[in-house]
Parts: structure tokens; C-alpha cells; sequence
């Protein structure tokens, strides 16, 4: 069974390519010219690192922090190392997954300004800003990540989708913080946290309702987070790469200091030194999925 090994915190890198890979086919008609393109789940992070010329006395912690990894074998925590400090004020350790909208069953009505009408009150506690998951809709555009731009009454919002003219589709999904979102639904762990999250901010997605367990995930915010200033503050964050998996009510969404469990991708490891002892380490690793 894979362990999780702990890294050393320093030095820092002095270099790194970071990378995140998607699985995308495509095909283009001969005849059209036109091309078709298919997203797949297979969406993770890369990176090569170096260190900076190290004494043996420094080196050593990395040296045996390599091999305890046994390869791809066991893994660590692990992140952009050019954005350790997020660049939002938000002023706690995490936020919490708060589930606003989850209507399994409904029926949905498009129109091209992008709005949305429900057969229930579907989103009574949605807030503006809300990023829903529409599946279920005959047209396939219909479907996918939303972001609630106004919200006229419990059941009818307006979105920034391009829809197809859709009338009363039966058994559709609306829900948020579910596989294949690109937009988190969150709210502060307590009433006294406040702060901006902004674009560019990685946060770390927890598989559990406490911040030091192991990361599921690791995204990135790609637009300034909408704040809610309510009894409970809440926050809407459009966030990359989409979500793996679902996100429970309840579970954390770190934003100190975030990190995903990556793996070192080679079998070998190795280093160099020059006649002074000084040591060159580099190493490259890939998100676990």
C-alpha cells in the first residue's frame, strides 16, 4: 500500500516547469473541414523541478526523502512551488463545500438569453454567482457548468450559457460542487473569516471535513471569487480543471498553504556533485488521480 511521505520544506526550487495535461480527442472531416473534439476524465498536473547546489548536509534530506519514495510507488504532497502564498486576503485555513443547489430530478426549460426555468423551487439557495451542473438536457449544449448571473424567483435564473431553445425536458440534474464542475460552491469555516479569493489562487480539495488530511485535488481559481456577505459567508469560485469527483457537503477546501498528492514519475533516481561536494537534485512528478 502507498504511503505518503513528507518532503522537505527546504531550500526552495530554483526552477520548475509546471503543466497541467488534459486527454482530448479530436477529429476533423475530410470532407467539412470541421473539427469534433471529446473531453475525457484524464486531467492532472506535471511538473520538473531543480534544487539549488546543496552540501551534503542539506542534500541528504532529499536524497532519502527520493528513495523512501520507492519510485512512483508512494507519494507526497506537492505544489506549484513559484505560488506557495495565495495572492487573495481570505483569512483562514479553508472553506467549507456548502451544497446550494442539488435537484436530482426536474424538469427544465432553455432559452437562447440563457435562462433557465425549473418545475420546482430548484434554487432557492443559490446565490448569485453559483456555478450549477446541468445534465439530462436533449441538446447537448444545454448541459455542463453555469454560472448564475441573476436570479429571478426560486425556480428561474439567468445564466451565461448559449442555449439552445429547450421546452419542459424531464428528469433533468442540476446540482453543484458534482464531478465534471468547473465552479465551487463554498462558505467560510466560521462567521469571523473574511477575505478575497482571486484569480490565479490554487485551492486543494479535501475527501474529508477537516483541512490536514490528504488532498483529492488540486485547481486553480481562473476568476475573482464572488463573496457573499450573509449570516453565513459564502463564496462562488470558478475553478480548473474540473472537479474528478463529487465534492460532499461539509468537506474543506483549503486555502492556506494548498497542495495536491503527486507521484514521482521515473524509477530511477539519481544526483550529481562536483569536487566540492556541492549537489545538483531534479526530479519530475505528476498528480495522482
Amino acid at each position: 500500500m502507498a504511503k505518503l511521505i513528507t518532503m522537505p520544506s527546504t531550500p526552495n526550487f530554483v526552477s520548475s516547469n509546471f503543466s497541467l495535461v488534459r486527454t482530448v480527442g479530436a477529429t476533423v472531416s475530410p470532407f467539412t473541414g470541421k473539427t469534433k473534439t471529446q473531453e475525457y476524465d484524464g486531467v492532472y498536473w506535471t511538473a520538473e523541478v531543480s534544487l539549488p547546489p546543496m552540501r551534503r548536509d542539506v542534500a541528504l534530506n532529499w536524497q532519502t526523502f527520493l528513495l523512501d519514495l520507492n519510485g512512483p510507488v508512494n507519494t507526497f504532497k506537492f505544489t506549484d512551488p513559484d505560488a506557495l502564498v495565495n495572492k487573495g486576503t481570505y483569512d483562514a485555513t479553508a472553506l467549507i463545500s456548502e451544497i446550494r443547489v442539488n435537484n436530482t430530478s426536474v424538469t427544465l426549460s432553455f432559452t437562447t438569453a440563457g435562462r433557465i426555468t425549473a418545475s420546482a423551487s430548484t434554487f432557492a439557495n443559490a446565490i448569485v454567482g453559483d456555478f450549477i451542473v446541468v445534465t439530462g438536457a436533449v441538446n447537448e449544449e444545454n448541459n455542463g457548468t453555469h454560472k448564475i448571473t441573476t436570479k429571478t424567483s426560486n425556480t428561474v435564473v439567468v445564466t451565461d450559457g448559449d442555449f439552445t431553445t429547450e421546452n419542459s425536458t424531464a428528469s433533468c440534474k442540476v446540482r453543484t460542487n458534482v464531478k465534471g464542475a468547473t465552479g465551487l460552491s463554498l462558505k467560510a469555516s466560521s462567521t469571523s473569516a473574511t477575505g478575497t479569493i482571486k484569480k490565479g489562487d490554487y485551492l486543494s480539495i479535501q475527501s474529508a471535513a477537516n483541512s490536514t488530511g490528504t488532498p483529492s485535488q488540486l485547481v486553480m481559481v481562473t476568476e475573482d471569487a464572488t463573496f457573499t456577505n450573509a449570516t453565513t459567508d459564502q463564496y462562488s469560485v470558478k475553478t480548473q480543471p474540473k472537479l474528478r469527483s463529487d465534492l460532499a457537503s461539509g468537506h474543506y477546501v483549503v486555502f492556506t498553504n494548498p497542495k495536491g498528492v503527486f507521484r514521482i514519475i521515473s524509477n530511477e533516481v539519481s544526483w550529481k556533485a562536483d569536487r566540492i561536494s556541492n549537489y545538483g537534485i531534479g526530479f519530475a512528478c505528476i498528480e495522482v488521480v
